[in-house]
């Protein structure tokens, strides 16, 4: 491995046993709609990340749906999720032991960072409403963390010295304008379904915050 690839595998397993040691499990198993949101979540996830796209220089290229996850299970439940999901592609070869911290830094990590601090920010500072959240909490970061994803792993390929920038850049990020709306459409579909369908089911969503709120 090389010195890039540790250092990602150092700060992604650091972050997430921080974050995974705090999951309230006790009442995760309590719960019988948080049980049913994480069993689907994490089946949706794996089938959504098993479907994809290989690139000529290497990285795959599939629908992130983390912005959906963060809202429905929380910042500690998508990472918990989404860990699992990825350390059992790992397991079967469907991705590489090598690009593992890679792959969780730029897919997990940062996803479920950026998705929650919108979403908390929204929170407080803006409007309650139903619009807000799918908009804005739910539309808007998921075209922003799918960019932020192949950003990032395009900086991994270029600064371990994979491949020239010119070659990422025609290869790789190019197909990023493409993935963007698809990825944003998806995830603000799937937290309407969800709000709608099984508003139990969404850690974030509350009717009391959104349909019953004047702020």
């Amino acid at each position: 491995m090389t010195t890039w690839q540790w250092i990602c595998v150092v700060f992604y397993f650091t972050a997430a046993l921080l974050i995974i040691r705090r999951l309230p499990l006790a009442l995760w198993l309590d719960n019988r709609h948080r049980k049913a949101a994480f069993v689907n979540s994490f089946a949706l996830l794996l089938l959504m990340w098993l479907f994809k796209v290989r690139t000529d220089i290497g990285p795959d290229i599939h629908f992130l749906l983390m912005s959906a996850l963060t809202l429905t299970l929380g910042f500690r439940g998508a990472v918990t999720c989404a860990s699992l999901t990825l350390l059992i592609l790992t397991l079967t070869g469907q991705q590489s032991w090598q690009l593992f911290g890679v792959h969780g830094v730029a897919m997990i990590i940062v996803p479920c960072v950026v998705t929650y601090s919108i979403y908390a920010l929204s929170f407080h500072y803006i409007s309650r409403h139903f619009m807000v959240y799918i908009f804005v909490c739910a539309f808007l970061p998921a075209a922003l963390t799918i960019a932020l994803q192949m950003v990032l792993t395009a900086g991994y390929l270029i600064a371990d010295g994979l491949f020239p920038a010119y070659q990422v850049i025609d290869n790789y990020l190019l197909i990023m304008p493409l993935l963007l709306f698809p990825e944003a459409l998806l995830n603000g579909v799937a937290m309407t379904l969800l709000v709608i369908y099984k508003p139990d089911w969404v850690y974030t969503f509350s009717d009391r915050h959104y349909f019953d709120s004047d702020k």
